[in-house]
């Protein structure tokens, strides 16, 4: 059972009236509900409402939300943001998880019962990107060029952001048709590892071997996402994260330490950049459930997924090691060492 979910033009309606709504969203099979208002629209009788059946009242400010709203992050701030401003008031939404009783859990059915208990519009994230991709756009293609490389040859587009003038690139090797069951990877910038081959990640080589497995089936594509360095904080974040890694804090550790947050990428120029390229369903390259997040919103659908196993430096067995026991990465138990460290073996 899903939950019943009603026009977007409907819940922007609701919010213009001052109303609240309901907006739900799914996040690696866990069903999530949220109230949400206009902060400016706030008055005795809906804020004892939010206190009463939500976890808390929280006035999300419009810098919290990423630039570009739901087409960037299809993250809760981010809809709040969208939902409030589509409806023509400020860009500063009261959001709250729904708070069921402490039996009920929150699931699909439980979330329609307390929607039609109190006679609330249904609003999904998901269609909220639907909406709002009709009319706007993420990035403009603005060059192509042959790339002959050491594992074949792709097809190289850039694209420009128009929220927040990145270029980003994608590797497109054969016909990618009618975009059916197309082989992706969907690759965060990774100077260090991309570029000056640091062994203490596994990014430079998942992006070799994204590209020999994509030239070896003859069709696929590569996103490459720029400005997602170091899980999105930057390179001096990113360096400075290193100094505390090397000092014995993990990676996620090492980010909170600077006030930093864990990981603040987002997919949906990726998304974009794929359906600009006419894909439509994908097998996807990736260790990372989050990718998966906001796809469905963009007229993709993922039919399988690889995993993309590759050998592991000793560098980086603990980094490896932190990305599956704390962030939810389909990686093995055991991240046993199968490199040539040689200096010989790095020049290969």
């Amino acid at each position: 059972m899903t939950v019943r979910v009603d026009p977007v033009g409907d819940a922007l309606a609701a919010i213009a009236r001052g109303e609240i709504v309901l907006m739900t969203s799914q996040a690696e099979g866990a069903h999530l509900g949220d109230l949400v208002m206009a902060a400016e629209a706030t008055n005795a009788e809906t804020t004892a409402f939010v206190l009463r059946h939500g976890s808390g009242m929280t006035t999300v400010d419009p810098t919290d939300a990423r630039p570009g709203g739901v087409l960037r992050r299809a993250g809760r701030a981010e809809a709040g943001v969208d939902l409030v401003r589509l409806a023509g008031c400020a860009p500063t939404p009261v959001l709250s998880n729904v708070a069921m009783a402490p039996t009920e859990q929150v699931t699909p059915q439980s979330l329609q019962r307390f929607a039609d208990r109190h006679g609330l519009v249904v609003v999904s994230i998901a269609d909220l990107v639907r909406y709002r991709r009709r009319s706007e756009h993420l990035v403009d293609r603005v060059a192509t060029a042959r790339l002959p490389t050491r594992w074949g040859e792709f097809q190289c587009h850039s694209y420009q952001g128009v929220a927040d003038d990145v270029t980003h690139l994608a590797l497109v090797a054969g016909e990618v048709g009618a975009g059916h069951d197309v082989l992706v990877r969907v690759h965060s910038e990774c100077l260090t590892g991309d570029v000056f081959s640091s062994v203490k990640c596994d990014c430079g080589p998942q992006l070799d071997e994204s590209m020999r497995r994509i030239q070896a089936e003859g069709r696929g594509v590569i996103v490459y996402l720029r400005g997602h360095e170091g899980r999105g904080i930057g390179i001096s974040h990113k360096l400075r994260a290193y100094e505390l890694q090397d000092a014995g804090l993990d990676t996620v550790d090492a980010n909170v330490e600077l006030g930093l947050p864990v990981d603040r990428r987002d997919y949906g120029i990726g998304a974009r950049i794929l359906v600009d390229l006419g894909v439509s369903s994908l097998r996807l390259l990736t260790n990372n459930p989050d990718k998966y997040e906001g796809l469905d919103g963009f007229g993709l659908t993922i039919t399988g997924r690889q995993a993309l196993l590759v050998p592991v430096h000793p560098e980086a067995e603990r980094y490896l090691a932190t990305k599956r026991d704390r962030l939810g990465h389909d990686l093995p138990d055991e991240l046993a060492s199968d490199v040539d460290t040689t200096t010989e073996g790095m020049r290969r």
